[in-house]
């Protein structure tokens, strides 16, 4: 089972490789992942550099259209010369890619099937201008909730948090379910509406989503799982920031969850 892994903003291929080392060494050689750089230069992520040296890469710097599209056009490129992969492991930017080209595959080329079979999104998210480019109504509670993780992220991912705070610095102010295991209303998902979202636009493939319930960008993921097919996809939430915690229990369920999308995509 060959995976494309693409990683967050302003982090790179080999910081990707090291966070997820975990969880992989529990998985059998029969599961190989290939990291790949952004192909944009970055800054790096907010408190990355205190323990991972530059490069620094992401896979667009800004959320105008053109250069989502960009991203996409260079992922088909790198999809054709480097594939065929069974699936894509991601984090933060790198499910924002993944899952807008997911979505955009969808509505312009639905017959075609998408060049890999499952997703694993990790501490993801649907950036909401695509959204909005494909027809999306997105609600000014949307809007606000974005603004607002977003900005809560860079402040509690921070080098002052870090130093200050320790993993005591993440805490999630939407009211995103932890392990209550109460089903959000899909009438509104943190402002949107997945009642009225157009069938087409669905991801059809397997797909997993592992979040944490004190990530401030916990909507953002909540929301894109509910992008997914619900017979087809997997939810874990592993109980930390936006982060890959590596303890022994969390790093043995991310592994099932990675077998279960190899296991889902075969039998799709």
């Amino acid at each position: 089972m060959r995976f494309l892994c693409l990683h967050g903003k302003g982090t790179s291929a080999s910081i990707f490789k090291s966070q997820t080392t975990s969880f992989r060494a529990k998985l059998d050689p029969s599961f190989t992942f290939d990291f790949v750089d952004g192909f944009l230069a970055s800054p790096p992520a907010a408190g990355i550099d205190l323990f991972y040296p530059p490069p620094y890469y992401s896979f667009w710097n800004t959320f105008a259209i053109p250069d989502i599209r960009r991203a996409h056009a260079w992922l088909r490129d790198l999809l054709a010369r480097d594939g065929p992969y069974d699936g894509v492991m991601c984090f933060s930017q790198g499910c924002s890619l993944i899952a807008s080209f997911c979505l955009y595959h969808q509505a312009e080329t639905p017959d075609e099937p998408l060049p890999f079979k499952t997703a694993v999104f990790i501490c993801g998210g649907a950036p909401m201008q695509a959204l909005e480019d494909l027809g999306i109504e997105v609600s000014p509670q949307a809007r606000d909730v974005d603004s607002k993780s977003s900005k809560a992220l860079a402040e509690q991912a921070s080098t002052d948090a870090i130093l200050k705070s320790g993993i005591d610095r993440w805490q999630n102010a939407h009211g995103a379910r932890s392990d209550s295991g109460v089903p959000l209303d899909p009438s509104n998902v943190f402002g949107l509406d997945f009642t009225k979202m157009p069938v087409h636009l669905r991801i059809k493939i397997p797909t997993v989503h592992i979040y944490g319930n004190k990530d401030p960008r916990c909507p953002a993921s909540l929301q894109l799982s509910h992008f997914s097919d619900l017979r087809l996809t997997k939810a874990y939430d592993h109980g930390g920031g936006h982060e890959v915690p590596r303890t022994s229990e969390v790093s043995e369920r991310i592994a099932q969850l990675v077998e279960w999308s190899a296991v889902a995509a075969r039998v799709g």
